[in-house]
């Protein structure tokens, strides 16, 4: 028997024009990080090869690519500015709007929110909408609601409650977690779910994008996956994952296994379940041999997590350690009080080392109030290797306590979101505060004007020569709410976005090998500047794309 530990447990589950410069100065930034020496390691390959049924090797699925990094090549500018976001127009969906995905045709992008699919005309200095199409299973909001939620000032959590309600119905949380994780398929079909249903959108004519989108495929998720007690009296089908094997299968991640069906969704699909005592919060990495990681935490508060290597044969879900398979224990935590949902890791696995790296590593953030960076070994543990002290099994490579700058007594360092990976480097975020909302929408929309944001962030580097993690830097005093960092290999920077009562919302750049500030764009008070749940992104030409709770936005940062 599990216990959830009051309503706080609910799990409503996540994940996940031009821009008109304003004003913009070029003053560098004073301020240190605590950066100790870093230390000297083999260069490792920065990206995953890519997968040849997704539309591309950079946003073709939600972190960016098939193994979760959240790293793009594409530079930025460095400098201070400030940006009107009321100047501006999204192309408008909502509230979540977690990421954009690229088109085969390089030309057009993919807008998925909780609300709707939209294709982007992105040629140029162009971000208009071509047209837009209902996520099937989830309700449209119209632009006035939108902007209600975006334009109100959320003072106090009981006024927040009171309007998001009034908009989203009685359990915002429950718009999630529709469209959260998508993926773009080679042949330009857009994969994502609202509710039971998985649906692949496209256009009804290539050659005539204004014609609008259909739904191409679709089917009900019920059908193969099981009903799963999510909180005490609360059993139904919540999806939290999707990414591409790839032979071109869908899979597809729930609260309680993975599925995979073909890509026309004609089914019946293969379901692999987990234990009933598991709860799985994140979605899933995928490597060139169809390995799929994914891990669970308990439903009993401080039990032990479960990291997984699943093998998808072309046939089944094998978790047989003869087709590569494998299965360990990590430390788990405390139910969150907010951000954060589950006691397990708060992110989805994230691969590091490629190609000919010797190391190859699937890393996650274990489930402890305190987190540790846990890596876990891809494949064949090498023999040379003996079970590091404290580790739950010999599969774990290393682990190292992130500390983010935080004091020692202070009770929750955890991350809700995905580990950023560059070459043998990851940074890590601290999304916990003590005390939030259970509903995930108005929690989201709160901790920043209404809860000081969290802070502190971590810079580690894995060692591949002594098989160790060192701390590069961290950083105490900067805010990141709940949106996924990213890190620009081009231009050697880590983006977060954050709130501070001073400034309001804005992203933030640091050195990847220093932790000092580089990069700020402000947006002031407006809740547009809140990226809830959502992604960093940058286009090709450095210009920002930033997921907005009413919209992705189009920010061109001139010197």
């Amino acid at each position: 028997m599990y216990k959830y530990s009051k309503m706080k447990q609910v799990i409503f589950l996540t994940a996940a024009g031009i821009g008109l410069l304003i004003s913009c100065t070029q003053k560098k930034e004073t301020q240190e990080a605590n950066t100790p020496e870093s230390p000297t390691s083999a260069t490792a390959t920065g990206y995953p090869s890519k997968n040849p049924f997704l539309s591309s090797s950079i946003y073709g699925v939600t972190h960016i690519n098939s193994g979760q990094t959240n790293c793009v090549p594409y530079q930025i500018h460095d400098g201070d500015y400030k940006v009107d976001l009321h100047v501006l127009t999204p192309i408008w969906g909502g509230p979540v709007n977690n990421v954009t995905y690229a088109s085969t045709d390089t030309n057009y992008m993919w807008s998925v929110s909780t609300d709707r699919i939209a294709l982007i005309d992105k040629k140029g200095t162009n971000w208009n909408r071509v047209t837009d199409i209902d996520l099937p299973g989830a309700k449209r909001l119209t632009i006035e609601q939108l902007k209600s939620i975006s334009d109100v000032s959320y003072t106090s959590l009981d006024f927040a409650t009171r309007h998001l309600k009034k908009i989203l119905g009685p359990q915002p949380g429950l718009v999630l977690p529709a469209g959260v994780y998508a993926l773009v398929s080679s042949e330009d079909y857009v994969y994502a779910n609202a509710g039971t249903v998985v649906s692949a959108i496209g256009l009804i004519d290539k050659a005539d994008p204004s014609k609008g989108l259909e739904v191409k495929y679709r089917f009900d998720v019920s059908a193969l996956i099981p009903a799963a007690e999510v909180a005490p009296g609360i059993k139904r089908i919540n999806m939290v994952g999707m990414n591409m094997t790839y032979d071109g299968h869908i899979v597809i991640g729930a609260v309680n296994g993975i599925a995979v069906i073909d890509r026309q969704l004609k089914g019946p699909g293969k379901f692999y379940a987990f234990q009933d005592t598991e709860l799985c919060t994140n979605s899933m990495a995928v490597d060139e041999e169809n390995g799929i990681y994914v891990a669970t935490g308990s439903k009993t508060p401080k039990g032990d997590g479960m990291m997984r290597k699943l093998v998808w044969t072309g046939s089944e879900i094998s978790d047989k350690e003869s087709d590569g398979a494998w299965i360990s224990p990590y430390n788990g935590g405390d139910w969150p009080p907010a951000i954060k949902a589950g006691t397990g890791a708060g992110s989805t696995p994230t691969l590091m080392g490629f190609g000919a790296d010797e190391d190859k590593l699937v890393l996650i953030t274990d489930g402890q109030n305190r987190m540790n960076l846990v890596a876990f070994w891809r494949d064949e543990i090498p023999e040379s290797h003996q079970q590091k002290e404290g580790a739950k099994s010999r599969r774990i490579a290393g682990f190292i306590p992130i500390k983010a700058g935080l004091p020692d007594d202070k009770p929750w360092i955890q991350s809700e979101q995905t580990i950023v990976v560059n070459g043998w480097g990851a940074f890590l975020v601290n999304n916990l505060i003590d005390e939030g909302h259970p509903d995930r929408i108005i929690d989201v929309m709160t901790v920043g004007p209404v809860h000081a944001g969290p802070k502190g962030m971590e810079r580690v580097e894995w060692n591949p020569e002594t098989n160790e993690f060192t701390s590069v830097w961290t950083r105490n005093d900067v805010v990141s709410t709940s949106m996924v960092p990213l890190v620009t290999s081009g231009s050697n920077m880590v983006l977060v976005n954050g709130y501070t009562a001073e400034r309001g919302w804005e992203i933030t750049g640091l050195d990847w090998n220093t932790g000092m500030n580089r990069t700020r764009v402000e947006f002031g008070q407006s809740n547009r500047g809140n990226g809830a749940y959502a992604i960093l992104q940058l286009l090709e030409n450095g210009d920002i794309l930033f997921n907005s709770v009413i919209g992705p936005y189009r920010i061109q940062l001139k010197k």
